[in-house]
């Protein structure tokens, strides 16, 4: 059975850094990549950041150049360090994976809809 688990999330205020965790166990498949999202309530889950490994990175511009996405695959473990963090920035963040996003680049790999496996979230909440 796959299982995805967030941690990491927490208060802090605005300019503040965050590293969020999600450890991976269960079998997926030989190659998955995998994504960060997160969602405010009464709005759509918006993609954060996604990954093929070493070789492909894709970001939302609301987090471009303050977000970093990295995975550890030996481990499982899917990283997201968050700095210079905005009260807009507050939001469940939740951790996706799938095999065949793998096969896709950019944008679509920030559509919620092209991941099958999710995790329960981990909330992040930023003061001004």
């Amino acid at each position: 059975q796959v299982q995805l688990v967030e941690s990491g999330g927490g208060s802090v205020q605005a300019g503040g850094s965050l590293k969020l965790s999600c450890t991976v166990s269960g079998y997926i498949a030989p190659r998955y990549c995998m994504a960060w999202f997160r969602q405010v309530p009464g709005r759509e889950r918006e993609g954060v950041a996604s990954e093929e490994g070493d070789e492909f990175t894709f970001y939302a511009d609301s987090v471009k150049g303050r977000f970093t996405i990295s995975k550890d695959s030996a481990k499982n473990i899917l990283y997201l360090q968050m700095n210079g963090l905005k009260p807009e920035d507050s939001a469940m963040y939740y951790c996706a994976a799938d095999p065949l996003v793998c096969l896709a680049e950019g944008e679509v790999t920030l559509r919620p809809n092209v991941y099958k496996y999710w995790g329960e979230g981990t909330q992040v909440t930023v003061s001004a």
